[in-house]
């Protein structure tokens, strides 16, 4: 099965192979070499000059970490425009007085809303960077300086954009950012990477859960070792996609996420399909996940089900509130031209036969080959 969904991604041959090694000591000189590695190759993935430190858990481990971690005297402002800024909302309700700053999905945030809410006394915001449940790629630089100019701790969740897109925390002003293995770094899911400021600490919260607790991450990694016991064979293969990307280099699989992603969209303009999100100019099109409205004569469902069943091909649906609506097709990881121009032909091949839409391979396969 092609995997042409917005995580997990298709794993290199490479990242499998390391997976199969014997297990080590995780208090190893060797394990420790690894953690220094990936410590130092994450850090320019990110974008920082900060502390870096590895949770073995999903993506929303990382995010509940970091606002758990980051949440004593903390009033959130969340900005929510998606499935997953929802969820950030969410966690931040469990731990501080947040205002839900909600729009509806697929447009961009109304940042007087944030402005607002900092001056009536929030002072930490949190948000999704890449929403991949609606294609949208939010404006993280102009928010971070927005917080930065009241005062307030950033958190980035940067799930499905750190490695395939810019994240620039330094630079910008974010204080936090999350990023998770499966997505655009190419590796098994199962890790989460959380990147923290000197700034962030002083939020610090001691009454964090114990497990999520990221002054103990700190404190063993300083000794290169993680607090708890790590998953191991998801070391080896995150050290694995790590020299991936830095044999590809992280400017060069930028602009091979952005071409894959512009090559996706040209097509599905010009087959006559429409894109769900609705950029402003701040807010642009993700590079790592496209979202696309279902055509009238076809249902999400049978889309699905032709690719998977006849093409070994499988995107996503829409999740919640645009269940049924749009389909999603990821271009994160290590895949290609070939990957995408096999996935758009089978699109076509089944909404063409149902005289669905217009064929505009070509337009991708021009894209592609600039």
């Amino acid at each position: 099965m092609l995997l042409m969904i917005p995580g997990p991604v298709q794993v290199h041959e490479r990242i499998i192979r390391a997976m199969c090694r014997q297990m080590i000591g995780h208090r190893s000189a060797e394990f420790g070499e690894i953690l220094r590695f990936c410590a130092d190759v994450m850090r320019e993935v990110f974008g920082t000059k900060g502390d870096v430190f590895f949770i073995s858990g999903s993506g929303t481990a990382g995010v509940e970490a970091s606002i758990a971690s980051f949440s004593k005297s903390a009033r959130f402002v969340t900005l929510e425009n998606g499935k997953f800024g929802e969820r950030v909302g969410e966690i931040a309700e469990r731990y501080a007085e947040v205002e839900r700053l909600s729009f509806e999905w697929g447009k961009p945030f109304d940042l007087e809303k944030l402005k607002e809410a900092l001056e009536k006394g929030a002072n930490a915001v949190a948000f999704v960077h890449n929403e991949t449940s609606t294609g949208m790629l939010n404006p993280a630089e102009e928010i971070a300086k927005i917080a930065k100019k009241h005062g307030a701790l950033t958190i980035m969740d940067a799930i499905t954009s750190a490695g395939g897109d810019y994240v620039k925390m330094d630079e910008w002003g974010i204080d936090v950012a999350i990023v998770g293995s499966q997505k655009c770094l190419g590796a098994p899911p199962g890790l989460a990477v959380v990147a923290v400021s000197e700034k962030a600490w002083d939020f610090y919260n001691p009454k964090c859960p114990y497990y999520l607790d990221l002054k103990a991450y700190k404190k063993k990694f300083a000794e290169l070792q993680t607090p708890y016991t790590p998953a191991i064979p998801l070391f080896f293969a995150l050290e694995e996609a790590l020299k991936i990307i830095r044999e590809e280099g992280l400017e060069r699989r930028i602009a091979r996420h952005r071409k894959l992603s512009r090559a996706v969209r040209e097509w599905a303009l010009n087959a006559g399909l429409k894109l769900f999100p609705e950029p402003d100019g701040k807010a642009e099109y993700s590079n790592t996940v496209t979202a696309i409205r279902i055509p009238n004569g076809i249902t999400e469902k049978e889309l699905r089900d032709a690719l998977r069943k006849e093409y070994g091909i499988l995107v996503s649906g829409g999740q919640d509130r645009v269940k049924g609506k749009i389909f999603r097709i990821g271009t994160m990881g290590n895949i290609g031209k070939l990957e995408v121009i096999a996935t758009l032909s089978a699109i076509e091949d089944v909404l063409i036969r149902k005289e669905l839409i217009n064929s505009a391979i070509e337009k991708a396969m021009r894209v592609l080959g600039d």
